[in-house]
């Protein structure tokens, strides 16, 4: 079972003059998705989003931000408490915040592996072992009839910056990565396709088809039966790999996976 730390009784309403990060979820469980799947890991979950996907599945680091602010020594404290090797940072969009460099350093200076879950959407120099990069296609865009808070505020501002190319390539020259793309229906795979096009163009490296991987959108059980069997039917048409979510599948949208 997974296990957590609760954030808000071990932070502070507002930054202190130290290093910190806001942090909306500190626990420890199974990677769900993506190519370390399974593996025990330690997540810390930012506060705080530059975009707003409509399926969301931490409305509360994105549409509604809240947590507390923790230094990177407590956040150290608090990782090393835990057994497990691996460290997932994540949000909302940690690479927003300046101290997640930090934390980042220490990390790698204790032996972590760590995984970086981010949108693309901003390069940093970090050490990152993985890079799990979840570009935002057409479909994550909060439509009027898509915008949980009803009022189409972030629609066109979140449509400028879902997609930045030259952030997305420098990513994958200079990190492990994988490129994590969240399915809704069949003509997500056209904008992959394009997209996977115009980032080859761009990037100096080469970008194996292997890491890219489809996977179904839903933060419950209910939802992912919608999509899981399309979303695994396109990867083998595709040649592309399916991730599952196999946090949802075990603990269904339960806070803390």
């Amino acid at each position: 079972m997974p296990v957590a730390s609760d954030a808000a009784e071990l932070g502070r309403e507002s930054p202190p003059d130290e290093p910190a990060l806001p942090i909306n979820e500190l626990f420890v469980s199974l990677q769900g998705e993506g190519k370390l799947a399974g593996v025990p890991s330690v997540f810390v979950r930012t506060s705080g989003c530059n975009l707003r996907c409509w399926f969301c599945d931490s409305y509360h680091t994105s549409w509604e931000p809240t947590g507390s602010w923790l230094t990177v020594e407590e956040i150290i404290e608090e990782v090393e408490g835990f057994d497990a090797d691996h460290v997932v940072l994540t949000g909302g969009e940690p690479m927003i915040h300046d101290e997640a460099m930090s934390l980042l350093g220490e990390l790698g200076e204790r032996g972590y592996h760590t995984t970086v879950e981010t949108n693309g959407t901003i390069y940093r120099d970090a050490p990152i072992d993985l890079a799990s990069v979840s570009p935002k296609l057409a479909s994550s865009t909060p439509t009027a009839d898509l915008d949980p808070d009803g009022d189409g505020e972030w629609a066109d501002r979140h449509e400028e910056r879902r997609i930045d190319l030259g952030a997305l390539a420098t990513l994958v020259e200079e990190y492990d990565h994988q490129l994590k793309f969240v399915v809704t229906d069949r003509a997500d795979v056209t904008e992959i396709e394009s997209l996977l096009d115009r980032l080859r163009d761009r990037a100096a490296t080469a970008i194996s088809d292997t890491d890219v991987l489809l996977m179904p959108e839903g933060t419950t059980r209910e939802e992912l039966a919608e999509t899981r069997t399309l979303t695994a039917e396109l990867a083998q048409e595709y040649g592309y790999r399916y991730t599952p979510r196999l946090h949802v599948d075990l603990w269904n949208d339960e806070p803390g996976t």
